[in-house]
């Protein structure tokens, strides 16, 4: 499931709307978690609700069981036998921050009129079996296993957080963070209705969300804050619309002049950039799936090659089918992208996205020798859309990618598509039944939900 986010000059409303939408989502996960621990004046923000979650009720702490205190002086995360992997190690200091954001005395508030058991001193988190304390971004890939098993007793005897590789544990932490509540009353932090016990793993291997960096440029730090709140709402794809009409703002150095066409000099992205941003989502367990939408939304690409674009200034876009520079300058785009071969490049995800949405043909028919080429090679103007499209999806394939499509190359062409294609559905709910009954994978943004 993607939230598809592009903000243009509407983008307020945009976000104003998702900001809308994440508020309502936030209170009705607030309203299940407090069915799930049994009682209804229970409030745990677990969000999203795990799959199966179990904790005391009645008596005490405001609507059932007691409480574990925790100081920010004792508590401590431990990693045994997963000491090695720096995205746990790092986890775990983040977390260690994000557990206690209040100032408190190095001793527990005595005062407190919550119904406490015991102090709990440790979470020990256990990666098994060993492979998956492996720092590999190869490791982060659809099908990653995220599940975990989280349990807080009431003695005081350890907290203990099992998983399968490092990015489930990095699950199991936000849920444990999640249960960590701080009473401003008595300026204590604790774990309510303990003891807990929960099982989770993703009902979607695929939640994404979609920036767009085209239309309205963000700074790399304000790239990072979305990140972070896509790690605490566990989400594990960001979909980067990189490019569009309005910007092409990623530098390249397979073809430097693309970024010319950014929409102001200060408004661009440097390769050292464009990695630092894909290692800070690894480090929060984000797969980063840019996308190069081709043939379309590509006028920005004329600032620098004017060559590939059909008749500049009047027609910039579609990129021009009829010349083979056009297929030379995506192609060392898409090589720059994936190093060439899987697991590599900027963005080593299996999947590169390669839009193809809302194309415009009228500039090939108004083009003089675009007409002339597509007589020649037996086209009308969607012949020559689909020969753009496979070529392109043929170098994503050659580079060990699959690639993924907006809805409207599906609709246009249909089963004509090689099957080893992901269909991205923006538009119509019910198109989504048509992708998966021709047989092929398939995305879901649909703008009736969003």
């Amino acid at each position: 499931v993607t939230q598809r986010r592009e903000m243009n000059t509407t983008g307020t409303a945009c976000a104003s709307l998702w900001l809308l939408l994440s508020a309502a989502a936030a209170a009705a996960a607030a309203a299940a978690a407090a069915a799930v621990a049994g009682d209804a004046q229970v409030v745990h923000y677990l969000w999203p609700l795990p799959q199966q979650a179990s904790s005391a009720t009645g008596g005490g702490g405001g609507g059932g069981g007691g409480a574990v205190l925790l100081s920010p002086a004792r508590f401590v995360i431990a990693t045994p036998g997963c000491d090695s992997s720096r995205v746990l190690s790092a986890a775990v200091a983040r977390y260690a921050a994000l557990l206690f954001p209040h100032d408190e005395e190095s001793a527990i508030n005595t005062t407190t009129t919550i119904a406490t058991t015991a102090e709990l001193l440790r979470l020990v988190v256990t990666v098994a079996p060993a492979a998956g304390c492996s720092d590999d971004i190869a490791l982060l890939r659809e099908g990653t296993d995220e599940s975990y098993e989280l349990a807080v007793p009431n003695d005081g005897s350890d907290a203990t957080l099992d998983a399968r590789t490092v990015y489930g544990a990095l699950r199991g932490l936000e849920t444990f963070a999640q249960l960590v509540e701080y009473d401003f009353d008595t300026a204590a932090y604790h774990v309510a209705h303990v003891p807990w016990r929960i099982e989770d793993w993703p009902r979607f291997t695929h939640r994404g969300l979609l920036l767009d960096t085209a239309r309205h440029f963000q700074p790399v730090g304000v790239i990072k804050a979305l990140l972070d709140s896509m790690m605490y709402a566990k989400f594990n794809v960001f979909h980067w619309h990189a490019v569009d009409t309005q910007a092409f703002p990623f530098e390249s150095s397979a073809e430097p002049k693309l970024w010319e066409g950014a929409w102001s000099p200060p408004a661009r992205y440097t390769l050292a950039d464009i990695r630092n941003v894909v290692e800070y989502a690894q480090y929060r367990g984000i797969r980063v799936i840019p996308e190069l939408d081709v043939p379309g939304h590509a006028g920005s690409w004329c600032t620098g090659y004017p060559e590939i674009c059909p008749d500049p200034p009047k027609c910039l876009q579609p990129l021009d089918p009829s010349k083979p520079e056009t297929y030379s300058v995506i192609a060392g785009v898409l090589g720059e992208w994936t190093g060439l071969t899987t697991g590599r490049g900027l963005f080593p995800d299996s999947y590169l996205h390669v839009g193809g949405d809302e194309v415009d043909t009228l500039c090939w028919d108004s083009t003089v020798h675009v007409v002339q080429w597509m007589e020649s090679m037996g086209f009308d103007s969607g012949d020559a859309y689909l020969y753009m499209q496979n070529l392109t999806q043929q170098t994503v394939r050659r580079y060990g990618r699959v690639p993924v499509v907006w809805e409207d190359v599906f609709d246009l062409f249909g089963s004509a598509l090689d099957h080893n294609t992901v269909v991205q559905v923006w538009r119509l709910f019910s198109r989504l039944k048509l992708v998966v009954e021709a047989g092929y994978r398939a995305l879901l943004s649909d703008m009736e939900h969003w």
